[in-house]
């Protein structure tokens, strides 16, 4: 072997050993940083009891908790039909002023149109085999997400507490949702 190919091979060897080197070090720097992923927490304010608007916050709750997160939604005023076991089975959707409905507003404000256009997307919801408002309380409910509901409006709107899926935490005020709202990292309302 030429002098140059073995000094070749000796420069090779020396980048690997220093290189295995420097991954041990930083592997070792690794395991002594301490992430407790149960501190990340999300608070979400679910004030909306619409079709559309019961998805955002259930679907944004169920991903954080299956990344780890410690996650709140707390429901209230017509937030809290999306936890009403009876309710949530046939939120409405509203027609008129929608944008995005492809549905003019003289015809949306006729009567029985927000059921139809519910129905409408309730169809569409089931024919790209997303997850019903149902089954997304029960994903939230099984990854953990805390699922709650608002005493006031649970006395205002003659609500009973048997009315909401087994596993909603009701007695539930916006102080609590305050405190949690401060400690948290990430705040929605929706």
């Amino acid at each position: 072997m030429s002098t140059e190919t073995q000094s070749t091979a000796g420069e090779t060897i020396e980048d690997a050993t220093a290189l295995e080197a420097r991954i041990e070090e930083l592997e070792t720097e690794l395991a002594e940083i301490k992430v407790d992923e149960d501190d990340q927490q999300m608070v979400i304010i679910a004030t909306k009891g619409t079709l559309d608007m019961a998805y955002p916050p259930l679907i944004l709750a169920s991903t954080a908790a299956a990344f780890g997160w410690s996650v709140t939604i707390f429901h209230t005023f017509w937030g809290l039909e999306i936890l009403h076991e009876d309710h949530s089975k046939e939120l409405g959707l509203s027609s008129v002023g929608n944008p995005n409905m492809p549905i003019p507003n003289a015809i949306a404000a006729l009567p029985g149109m927000d059921r139809a256009t519910a129905k409408m997307m309730e169809k569409r919801i089931a024919d790209n085999d997303v997850a019903s408002v149902e089954d997304l309380i029960e994903t939230s409910l099984d990854s953990g997400v805390e699922l709650q509901a608002c005493q006031m409006t649970i006395d205002l709107l003659d609500y009973d507490e048997a009315d909401f899926y087994d596993g909603v935490e009701v007695g539930v005020g916006a102080a609590t949702a305050f405190q949690r709202m401060a400690d948290a990292e990430i705040q929605l309302l929706v």
